[in-house]
């Protein structure tokens, strides 16, 4: 397995799926990594040179990933709950943030449903 911003990306894959498994890479910027570097996209990644992978290496390392870019989420979700606008008092409450209905849906938000016609035993 190449190792590259911290992940073990998968050895079988084309190297632009590979990439994706990067947290805050997707496919356009995969797409842009590999022109930047001049790697065919579907070349697996278990056939890549040692040269090539440093590229991709240095090449990721221009763009925010992995804890860098958690721990940026994570603090801009404490701003909004820290200045108590809309958006933060959603996130505080669990609930969906941008929008969504939730009288029917947004369950993997809220959380398993709490049984109200629970069977009585005997």
């Amino acid at each position: 397995m190449a190792r590259i911003a911290g992940v073990d990306i998968p050895r079988n894959k084309p190297v632009w799926v590979s990439l994706t498994y990067i947290y805050g890479i997707g496919r356009s910027t995969a797409r842009k990594i590999l022109e930047a570097t001049g790697i065919d996209p579907q070349k697996r990644v278990k056939d890549l040179t040692p040269d090539e992978v440093t590229k991709l290496r240095a090449e990721t390392e221009k763009y925010k990933v992995e804890g860098a870019l958690r721990a940026e989420v994570q603090r801009n979700i404490k701003r909004l709950i820290d200045i108590g606008c809309y958006r933060g008092l959603r996130h505080q409450a669990g609930l969906p943030v941008r929008g969504q209905r939730t009288r029917h849906n947004a369950r993997t938000r809220k959380g398993p449903r709490g049984n109200i016609f629970k069977k009585k035993r005997k």
